[in-house]
C-alpha cells in the first residue's frame, strides 16, 4: 500500500518536471490603458497651422463701421464762362480724365461780340497814346497847357483798362475765332456728373460737369460710446478691403465729434485715407482704429474661449499647452495680447477647436 502511493507520487513530480522545462509560449504583453508611449500622441495627426507671437505698437483699440467719401475739396464744378449751343461731348460720366482734358465744345455768340469789342478797344489805345505822347511834348515845349498833356494821359490809361479787360474775357473761356470755348478738366479724377447733351444748350449758372479727385478719400465713422473718449485725432486706421486688395489701406483721424447722438449712442467721427485699389465713394467698410500702447500680437483664430477666459495654445516641444491670456484689443484679423504670453513663443493658428476639444477629455 505504501509502496504504491510512493510510486504514484514519483510520476506526478517527474510529469511536473517535464512540464516546467518546456519553453514558455511567446504571448503579446498586455498594454496598460493610458500609456502615451502606446498610444502615441494625439496631436500627431493634425495639421496644425503655426504662428510666432509677436511684439506690436499701435494696439487696435478696436473696429467700428465706416462709409469711404469724398472730401469736400474733391468735387469741382465746370462751368461755362458764356451761355450758348453745346456743339461735342467728350466725356461720359465715370470717365477717368486728366487734368487740362477736354470735356465739351461750345459755342457761344458773346465770345464773338467780345473780340470786336477788343480790337476795337486795342484801337482806341492806340490813337490815345499818341494822342497823349504828343500833347506831352507840347506841353514841355510850352505850346499848351500841362492840363490838356495830363487829360491825355487819363484817356490813354482808361483805354489800356477797357483792353485788359476784354483780354480776360476772351482768354477765360479760350475763344477760337468762331467763338467756340472748350470747357477743360480743372483736375484729374473721375467725371461724376454731365449734364448737357449735343445740341443742347448751357448757361452760366448751372455746371455742365462734375470733376471728382481721386487722390485722397475720407471715411466717415461711428465710433461706438465706449470709444468716445479713447479716440483722438492723430490716431491711425487700417482698414482690410478684402478681394484681391491683400494688404490693409492706413489712414489717420482727422476730426471727432464732440458730443454723443442721443439716438444711436454713437459719435461721429472723420478719417482720411488715400486713393488705392477697392477704395470707392460709398462703399461700407470695416475700420480699426489704433492706439498708441503695446501688445503681444498673434492670429485672432488662435484666441478660443474656454470657460470664462480667453486661451491660446502655445507649443511646449511637441506638446501644446493651453494658456490663458488677456486680450487687449482685437481688429485686423490679429488679437493683442497684454498678460499671458510672450513674444517668440508659438502658438496654434490653426485645429484650434480640436485642440480644444482633445484638452477637455
Amino acid at each position: 500500500m505504501i509502496g504504491s502511493m510512493t510510486t504514484h507520487l514519483i510520476a506526478r513530480l517527474a510529469a511536473f518536471a517535464v512540464f516546467a522545462a518546456l519553453p514558455a509560449c511567446s504571448a503579446p504583453p498586455a498594454q496598460q490603458s493610458g500609456d502615451p508611449a502606446a498610444e502615441g500622441n494625439p496631436t500627431e495627426g493634425l495639421a496644425i497651422e503655426t504662428a510666432t507671437a509677436r511684439e506690436v505698437g499701435n494696439v487696435p483699440l478696436g473696429s467700428v463701421p465706416g462709409t469711404i467719401s469724398l472730401p469736400p475739396e474733391a468735387r469741382v464744378a465746370v462751368t461755362a464762362p458764356f451761355a450758348g449751343a453745346v456743339v461735342r461731348v467728350y466725356v461720359i460720366e465715370g470717365q477717368q480724365v486728366a487734368r487740362g482734358e477736354a470735356l465739351g465744345l461750345v459755342r457761344a455768340t458773346d465770345p464773338v461780340q467780345i473780340s470786336g469789342d477788343l480790337a476795337r478797344a486795342r484801337s482806341a489805345a492806340s490813337l490815345t497814346e499818341a494822342r497823349a505822347k504828343r500833347l506831352s511834348q507840347l506841353a514841355e515845349e510850352g505850346i499848351i497847357a500841362e492840363a490838356r498833356a495830363d487829360e491825355a494821359r487819363a484817356e490813354f490809361e482808361q483805354a489800356r483798362a477797357s483792353v485788359a479787360q476784354f483780354e480776360r474775357l476772351a482768354a477765360l473761356g479760350q475763344v477760337g475765332a468762331d467763338g467756340t470755348m472748350t470747357l477743360r478738366a480743372p483736375i484729374a479724377g473721375r467725371v461724376a456728373h454731365v449734364g448737357i447733351e449735343t445740341g443742347g444748350g448751357v448757361d452760366t449758372l448751372t455746371a455742365p460737369f462734375v470733376v471728382e479727385g481721386t487722390g485722397a478719400y475720407q471715411i466717415e465713422l461711428q465710433l461706438p460710446e465706449r470709444l468716445a473718449q479713447s479716440v483722438r485725432p492723430g490716431m491711425a486706421v487700417q482698414l482690410a478691403l478684402g478681394g484681391d486688395v491683400e494688404r490693409p489701406v492706413g489712414g489717420q483721424i482727422i476730426a471727432v465729434a464732440p458730443s454723443i447722438d442721443p439716438a444711436t449712442r454713437s459719435v461721429m467721427a472723420r478719417a482720411s485715407i488715400g486713393a488705392a485699389p477697392g477704395v470707392i465713394a460709398g462703399r461700407n467698410v470695416t475700420v480699426t482704429i489704433l492706439g498708441q500702447g503695446r501688445g503681444i500680437a498673434v492670429p485672432e483664430n488662435a484666441v478660443t474661449r474656454i470657460g470664462d477666459k480667453d486661451h491660446v495654445f502655445v507649443r511646449k516641444g511637441k506638446d501644446w499647452e493651453k494658456r490663458p491670456v488677456t486680450i487687449a484689443a482685437r481688429g485686423g484679423g490679429l488679437a493683442v495680447i497684454s498678460a499671458g504670453l510672450t513674444a517668440g513663443e508659438v502658438v496654434a493658428a490653426s485645429s484650434v477647436a480640436e485642440l480644444k476639444a482633445m484638452n477637455a477629455q
